[in-house]
């Protein structure tokens, strides 16, 4: 199992020096993947937090734009979002962005790719939030088509699509009734967050069947969920519990507000849950 990692691309800790810092900090380790996150922004007026978002949210940086930059000072690690909303962005664009970073990486770009949920989101971009699986389901077929041709043709219009770099690694978050359907049509894995490994296994086990009946590769199950880093025995046995009921990658998400604190975070990954997990 692999393990992963967040990368803060929001609140006051997400400054160039921060992301540049951090992502080179990954680099220089056995982390497999750095994931950072998509929102437009938090409503202004009074709301239900009933997601339990992160006021510090409201000062997001762009999750395409971020791995652009990050892109740049790495050499190693995979660049992932988890996810990216894709009703909020035009197909096409998204595409040729997806395109340019993953040409930019050299092959790094990992695509967590979901509806959404956050209703004044939707309100502020006009976009009918009722459409989003509908929406989602036409840009990752788009997507798929693009990558694998080096064309398009969107409202009658044919066009090139190049460069066209191995297309990245689709992994399709939500809760499994709607997502497992997504991610044997157009994934190549399912990325849950925040369930215990108990909770996992049964879905697990459902997935891949499905993915075995479609004569589909075996999905990959990236799971999101914070290691207790502070007694690193739980830790294991907690990363070792997760490898055992079928996760291929771990993304430890975890708060942090400088490099250094980042650096501490990726040391007892590194010495400690790595070794102790790598291999199957």
């Amino acid at each position: 199992m692999q393990l992963g990692l967040n990368l803060r691309n929001w609140g006051p800790h997400a400054t160039p020096e921060n992301l540049r810092r951090c992502a080179e900090i990954a680099d220089r380790s056995a982390i497999t993947t750095i994931w950072v996150n998509d929102h437009l922004g938090l409503p202004l007026n009074e709301w239900d937090n009933a997601y339990g978002i992160s006021l510090e949210m409201a000062s997001i940086l762009d999750p395409l734009g971020v791995l652009s930059y990050v892109a740049a000072v790495t050499s190693r690690v995979n660049l992932g979002i988890a996810v990216l909303v894709i009703p909020y962005r035009p197909p096409l664009p998204t595409a040729k962005w997806l395109a340019t970073i993953q040409t930019l990486s050299e092959g790094r770009l990992w695509l967590g790719a979901g509806p959404g949920y956050l209703k004044e989101e939707f309100n502020a971009l006009g976009v009918d939030r009722s459409r989003r699986g509908r929406l989602t389901d036409e840009a990752l077929a788009l997507i798929h088509h693009a990558f694998a041709d080096g064309k398009v043709e969107i409202h009658g219009q044919p066009l090139s699509f190049a460069p066209t770099p191995p297309r990245p690694p689709i992994l399709i978050g939500g809760a499994p009734a709607f997502a497992f359907p997504r991610v044997i049509a157009h994934g190549d894995g399912w990325m849950p967050v925040g369930l215990l490994p108990d909770q996992l296994a049964p879905a697990v086990t459902e997935l891949h069947a499905r993915g075995l009946d479609a004569g589909r590769p075996q999905p990959r199950v990236i799971a999101m969920k914070t290691l207790p880093l502070e007694d690193r025995r739980a830790a294991v046995e907690l990363a070792r519990a997760y490898r055992a009921v079928g996760v291929s990658q771990l993304v430890h998400t975890q708060g942090y507000s400088t490099p250094d604190e980042y650096a501490a975070i990726v040391h007892t990954l590194d010495e400690f849950v790595i070794p102790a997990v790598a291999g199957e």
